[in-house]
């Protein structure tokens, strides 16, 4: 009966299971998103200590594997260093501290996921 309506808020509708999957979905999809931004500013600092020229780095990365939305956003951000919020800190840290909540209620280590979070934490306290 949703359907309709989800159709006018979005393209991509995909049914993941009953009430409560989506919110699981939600918690999996920042964990790929915050992970991916750690790692691709992990990627142009090795690239930038090792000699390379990050800007060039990434467009060699973009016509690959590593290819993203996150690397050609994000990654563009970190090399011009233009660091203006486009989602809050706070709120990746809320998802992430769901994501660990719900590992730990299920057993699962999410050993990446806590990292990054720490590092988030980190950005939040520095301002």
């Amino acid at each position: 009966r949703a359907r309709p309506v989800f159709e006018k808020m979005g393209k991509n509708i995909t049914l993941v299971g009953p009430n409560g999957v989506g919110q699981t979905t939600k918690v999996a999809n920042q964990i790929v998103v915050a992970l991916t931004i750690e790692a691709v500013g992990e990627a142009l600092v090795f690239a930038s200590k090792a000699g390379a020229d990050p800007a060039k780095v990434r467009q060699a990365l973009m016509g690959g594997l590593a290819a993203s939305r996150i690397l050609e956003v994000h990654g563009e951000r970190m090399i011009k260093r233009t660091f203006a919020p486009g989602f809050r800190i706070e709120l990746h840290q809320k998802d992430l501290n769901l994501a660990l909540e719900g590992a730990k209620a299920l057993g699962v280590s999410l050993p990446n996921t806590s990292t990054t979070q720490q590092l988030f934490n980190s950005c939040a306290a520095n301002g």
